[in-house]
């Protein structure tokens, strides 16, 4: 029986993870961490700006809700938004996710040179999801 083999994510340098406060990685994280902030940033992924109502058409949800969400990611740094009166086009700042991505990136590493497998305490096997 022939074994599937893991394909690892191609590692780009992002600098050291110790380079970055623990509480900015943990402000990027917190902005992302809802699926409508996520497919906000996978929409400006695709268009590289979008109109504020643009993204409210993508998304489906009121305007109010949309506004919200980005004015989370606005206030982390995340995207940028530019007055074009009377839109706001809103864009990615990629700078701001480097320590995200730096930490990340460190994980990756330290996973692909075999550095997080056989942790006495840990095991792999611990995290590994359970058959309901």
């Amino acid at each position: 029986m022939a074994t599937a083999s893991v394909r690892k994510p191609k590692l780009a340098t992002y600098g050291r993870v110790a380079d970055f406060d623990d509480d900015e990685i943990a402000a990027i994280a917190k902005a992302l961490a809802h699926p409508v902030r996520v497919h906000i940033v996978r929409l400006l992924l695709e268009k590289r700006s979008c109109i504020g109502c643009d993204i409210v058409d993508e998304v489906g949800l009121a305007q109010s809700t949309v506004s919200e969400h980005l004015r989370i990611l606005k206030a982390a740094g995340v995207i940028a938004g530019e007055v074009e009166h009377p839109r706001v086009c809103y864009s990615l700042n990629p700078d701001r996710l480097v320590p995200l991505a730096g930490l990340l990136n460190t994980v990756f590493e330290k996973d692909s040179r075999g550095e997080l497998n056989g942790s006495i305490c840990c095991p792999p096997s611990a995290f590994a999801p359970t058959k309901a």
